[in-house]
């Protein structure tokens, strides 16, 4: 049987609820992708990226206190949160990117090139 989500240390019902909305359906799962591919996958659904949710979901996957990191731990997982939120797409087929397309706000790399 498959352990939820909110079974690993300092992940609540709303952190499980972000993982069911990225595929990640159980603690297991959670674990074996670890937390920087889980928190990318997190972020394709439109969630928005949040440092201490990241060091929170590192902390949980090592069962720690959720307070326990600090100093250059801290550091090295900013810039870790760091490269994955520069990395992150939102779905293409997202309900934010539908709502944008919608209105007319999202421009394509083309858009943004100087004009001649």
């Amino acid at each position: 049987m498959s352990d939820p989500v909110s079974s690993i240390r300092n992940l609540g019902p709303a952190f499980e609820q972000s993982c069911t909305r990225a595929g990640i359906h159980s603690a297991q799962e959670l674990r074996a992708l670890g937390a920087d591919e889980a928190y990318a996958r997190i972020l394709q659904t439109s969630v928005r990226p949040h440092f201490i949710g990241y060091y929170v979901l590192v902390m949980g996957l090592q069962g720690r206190p959720w307070n326990d990191c600090k100093g250059s731990e801290k550091k090295a997982l900013r810039e870790r949160f760091d490269k994955i939120k520069a990395n992150a797409t939102v779905a293409p087929d997202s309900q934010l990117a539908a709502e944008l397309d919608a209105i007319g706000v999202r421009v394509s790399a083309a858009d943004l090139k100087p004009q001649s």
